[in-house]
């Protein structure tokens, strides 16, 4: 069994003993090697001790979550991020695919989140997972943001503007790209309604998500559809119609 060596971020003492006894009752294969409850100590202690899992809160009293990140040289660890409520950072950890815990913490979401981590701890993609997660934070226009993608052969990182339209697929999500790829990625469509909600995508029926800048056309007959860029015909919903011209200008 690989053993999950953590360093727990957490400036609140309730919080961080409740978090820490929840890993030694509950998780056996966790060892808590330190705690740090400001951002200096954080890089200090993330730095020396090389933990493969770190816990953090993303507001500390001695700045964010970020700071820490932009400090550790090292950026080779599986990270976990607690909150104690819908943070405007959120947005960007989903783009990024780094798992958040809204605090009080849950303790069958924690199970979850620190199997997640045994089964990702050693991926290669780990610090391309946190640097990425840093440039979408750091990003002054959501449309620079790249969206990560697990797949059945890796992750990939791709812009949001390369994207064409999402089509739901079951359990999965079909992502078209601009440059003709399909990516198959097992999150349903609701999940990337809601990732991308705040770019230029829209959600024109029960099975598709476009992005409206790759509309090429909008077609009255036949009850309605729209062309994209690359020729896809794409339905749209009656309860849709209004919502799309108007966002189009039509």
């Amino acid at each position: 069994m690989k053993t999950l060596q953590v360093i727990i971020v957490e400036d609140e003492f309730h919080s961080r003993e409740t978090l820490k006894a929840f890993l030694k009752e509950y998780c056996p294969e966790v060892v808590v090697m330190d705690t740090a409850s400001t951002v200096q100590e954080a890089v200090e202690k993330i730095s020396s001790l090389r933990p493969n899992l770190v816990f953090m809160d993303i507001e500390l009293q001695t700045g964010t979550g970020f700071d820490v990140l932009q400090q550790v040289k090292h950026l080779d660890f599986h990270l976990i991020f607690t909150t104690a409520f819908e943070h405007y950072a959120i947005k960007a950890i989903k783009f990024s695919s780094i798992d958040y815990l809204l605090k009080p913490i849950d303790l069958e979401e924690l199970l979850e989140a620190v199997q997640k981590a045994k089964s990702l701890i050693e991926s290669e993609s780990r610090q391309n997972l946190l640097e990425n997660l840093l440039n979408n934070f750091q990003s002054p226009s959501l449309e620079n943001r790249k969206i990560c993608l697990s797949t059945a052969e890796g992750v990939e990182f791709i812009p949001a503007n390369q994207i064409s339209y999402c089509e739901a697929n079951g359990s999965y999500t079909d992502f078209h790209l601009t440059d003709d790829r399909k990516l198959v990625v097992s999150k349903n469509l609701k999940e990337y309604e809601n990732i991308l909600g705040d770019l230029n995508f829209m959600r024109v029926h029960n099975s598709f998500l476009i992005n409206l800048s790759e509309v090429k056309k909008f077609v009255r007959s036949e009850g309605g559809y729209i062309v994209m860029n690359n020729e896809k015909q794409v339905s749209i919903s009656n309860s849709k119609r209004e919502e799309f011209m108007k966002r189009m200008g039509i």
